[in-house]
């Protein structure tokens, strides 16, 4: 690792690497606070008799919100800045939390574990904040041990949260286990917006002109901005399909469709916003040196949905592919066969960041994204015939490549164009959602096998697509609001 791109995270003494730890600490609650119910769920099925239609009911719920919520954070991010953005959601989430743990039925429960979604976007504000306390050199590594470490949240808190309800003892153990975890998000809510700063001393942040939707810079990129909004509402109405009782019957198909009619207007809304943002700049022409393509954001977009997409199904699956696949396992080997897959990221996403600082961005993204193409092709071939230790190292390889990946496409996004981060990350990190219901949404149709095909052959279509991401290099162009130029390094 040259100088330039090393970072000393011991070096508290340097105000970015105590910053890092600061933000990647709260990704990493939000993340605890996210994914709560999960190891929870046997003691929440007890307690509230549930079904198991129920259950997936709530782990549908889980994820819904995220989607329309990492666009909407990324937004209120660029706006207010990200020390404020972030205390907020981490205080607000707590409370929810706490909602969930005193939840006395099942529609309660549902209520809260669909608002929790809210806080799975709180990836998209410590994007922006790295991005800004971080030269370009070093940005790519900074941003993948801040996803890295904060994933982990939802393994740290599948470890300890049991063993917190079961201290606690009878049947409302799991409801202090969940209520610490909101005290918690809670407090160090106040404690980010102490100590957490938007820039550096003497640094500009950088604002767009105008909310409610990303300023592009050409009508040709303005109707692909909002051909790329699409699939996630798309996505949302899936989800809604799959409450309906054509899946796991949470309402009336009546609902179903009021849902389907209220995205549709939402997302007219959602052009009309992003044409009042646009049109006034676009009519007058933009300055070269202003400009960006808005291809680099879907091709970035498209990444994630195959990356992190596919964590999140292949997270979702894996115990029960193991169990299924190989005779003789019991479902607590199978659990502990699959948690390789999520326990990478704490290595995998700074290794995929270090590429792309060191390597290049687009060679790096491509070699990750065609590493985990071959991985899925791999895993559709497992079968019971296969050695159980292969098939583990074979899933671990995999999701390095995966998770490496996803810190390539986040060591890239700061660098697009400042003042939009959080949008742009918003947008990429949605699409992570999108392609985690695609997958599933596939998977309750297909075989194991067939799921996995489905995955590498998506990739395959994005690692070509990587080819025509334009590397970052020279400077980027902000203005100030004085009218000044300031021209930032992302090379």
């Amino acid at each position: 690792m040259s100088p330039e791109s090393k970072i000393n995270l011991l070096n508290f003494a340097d105000p970015k690497i105590k910053m890092l730890h600061i933000t990647w600490f709260a990704f990493f609650l939000t993340f605890v606070v996210w994914f709560s119910h999960a190891p929870l769920l046997v003691f929440i099925k007890e307690a509230f008799d549930l079904s198991t239609a129920q259950v997936k009911a709530l782990m549908i719920l889980n994820v819904a919100l995220t989607i329309p919520a990492r666009i909407v954070i990324g937004i209120l991010v660029d706006k207010f800045g990200p020390r404020i953005i972030y205390s907020g959601l981490l205080i607000i989430s707590s409370f929810i939390c706490i909602g969930f743990a005193m939840a006395d039925s099942f529609e309660q429960l549902a209520l809260f574990r669909f608002l929790l979604g809210f806080v799975g976007a709180g990836f998209v504000i410590g994007i922006r904040l790295v991005g800004e306390w971080f030269p370009a050199k070093q940005v790519g590594i900074a941003e993948g041990i801040y996803g890295g470490w904060g994933n982990f949240g939802s393994a740290a808190g599948a470890m300890t949260l049991p063993t917190i309800a079961l201290a606690f003892g009878g049947e409302d153990g799991w409801r202090y286990a969940l209520g610490i975890t909101g005290v918690i998000a809670g407090l160090y809510g106040i404690f980010f917006y102490i100590k957490a700063r938007n820039t550096p001393k003497g640094s500009t942040y950088f604002k767009p002109k105008k909310s409610g939707g990303l300023e592009v810079t050409s009508w040709k990129d303005f109707y692909f901005y909002i051909f790329m909004n699409i699939p996630m509402y798309l996505a949302l109405a899936v989800l809604a399909w799959k409450l309906s009782p054509a899946g796991v019957n949470l309402f009336s198909v009546e609902v179903m469709e009021t849902m389907w009619i209220g995205l549709a207007i939402l997302f007219v809304f959602q052009v009309y916003s992003i044409y009042r943002v646009n049109a006034e700049h676009l009519k007058q022409g933009v300055p070269d040196i202003e400009k960006y393509e808005f291809k680099q954001v879907a091709i970035l977009d498209l990444s994630y949905f195959v990356t992190f997409g596919s964590e999140l199904a292949v997270v979702s699956m894996l115990p029960l592919f193991f169990l299924e696949t190989f005779e003789g396992i019991s479902p607590v080997m199978a659990g502990l066969l699959a948690s390789g897959f999520a326990f990478m990221n704490l290595v995998a996403r700074p290794t995929g960041g270090h590429f792309s600082d060191k390597y290049g961005r687009r060679k790096s993204l491509m070699m990750l994204i065609g590493g985990l193409t071959i991985g899925y092709l791999v895993l559709s071939q497992v079968d019971g015939s296969w050695w159980i230790p292969l098939a583990v190292i074979a899933t671990m390889a995999c999701s390095f490549f995966v998770q490496a990946g996803e810190g390539a496409v986040f060591a890239i996004v700061p660098l697009v164009k400042r003042r939009l981060t959080g949008q742009i990350a918003g947008m990429a990190g949605a699409y992570g959602n999108v392609g985690a219901v695609t997958y599933l949404t596939i998977l309750s149709f297909v075989d194991y096998s067939t799921f996995f095909l489905v995955i590498a052959a998506s990739a395959a279509i994005v690692f070509f697509a990587a080819m025509f991401l334009t590397e970052p290099r020279g400077h980027m162009a902000e203005v100030k609001e004085d009218g000044t130029v300031e021209l930032i390094d992302v090379s």
